[in-house]
């Protein structure tokens, strides 16, 4: 990949010629915390990744031996003791920070490579694909600290379900990455030496397919799921594929494919 471009030192963000982007939570000393500082940076960088359609793919990891520990404690206790107004504010900064991950509209892959707690799971669960090395262990352990995993419960819960919720939210206790996949939070789990190739599979599938169409394929997901299956949704996804089908993008699909050769997108 090309060397770092200038960035809050809280994140690292590498861009290779494919259009891939690797973001990396940058605070290794304290295992990837989160405080006010890095939520801000992150929602930015995130806002600023979503406004470039040259971006294919986003893989969002942690520097060192851990992916994310969720909230520094000392942010959380500071924001706890500020008044009513301002701690809403501080944690409404987290929500939308999850929402902002969640609503990329390029696909994203979560790196674990090591513990992801509290908002670590949150992150990985935003993610629309997640691999993990082996040791990594996820906790959802905010009860354990007297609070709850409010901003993050949409996109876990989404993930693991309300029956798997009502285990772990419940008892803060960690679990290791099998357990992760079990549940539906993590799609794959593989060796450290494993983990880049793992990922680069991924990612290498999604450069084989249509940019616009991923894109186009991942917002039909975010309108489709669980609504009623009604005439207004049958002429929307109708419509969806008919402007899709329509595209320059998929007459050199079709085309690449009657001609038995690569489209364009992935030469």
């Amino acid at each position: 990949m090309k060397p770092a471009v200038k960035r809050p030192e809280t994140l690292l963000v590498e861009r290779d010629g494919r259009g891939v982007v690797r973001l990396t939570l940058n605070r290794p000393e304290i295992r990837n915390a989160f405080d006010g500082t890095l939520i801000n940076d992150l929602t930015a960088t995130l806002d600023q990744l979503a406004a470039d359609r040259e971006t294919r793919v986003l893989v969002l990891t942690g520097a060192g031996e851990a992916f994310s520990a969720g909230a520094e404690l000392g942010w959380m206790r500071s924001a706890a003791e500020q008044g009513d107004r301002e701690n809403f504010q501080d944690a409404l900064r987290l929500a939308e920070l999850m929402r902002r991950l969640d609503d990329m509209p390029m696909p994203t892959i979560a790196r674990v490579n090591g513990a992801a707690m509290g908002g670590g799971v949150g992150l990985t669960a935003c993610c629309d694909m997640a691999v993990a090395v082996e040791g990594a262990v996820f906790a959802l352990s905010e009860v354990r600290l007297g609070i709850i995993p409010g901003a993050i419960s949409p996109y876990v819960l989404r993930a693991i379900g309300p029956h798997e919720a009502r285990r772990y939210f419940l008892t803060g206790e960690r679990f290791d990455a099998a357990t992760a996949r079990r549940i539906g939070l993590v799609n794959e789990v593989v060796s450290d030496e494993g983990l880049d190739a793992a990922v680069e599979d991924l990612v290498g599938k999604l450069l084989a397919s249509g940019p616009k169409a991923v894109r186009a394929a991942k917002d039909l997901i975010a309108h489709v799921a669980l609504k009623e299956i009604d005439d207004l949704l049958i002429r929307d996804t109708a419509q969806r594929i008919a402007d899709q089908r329509a595209g320059a993008e998929a007459r050199e699909g079709l085309d690449a494919f009657l001609e038995k050769r690569k489209p364009r997108w992935s030469a």
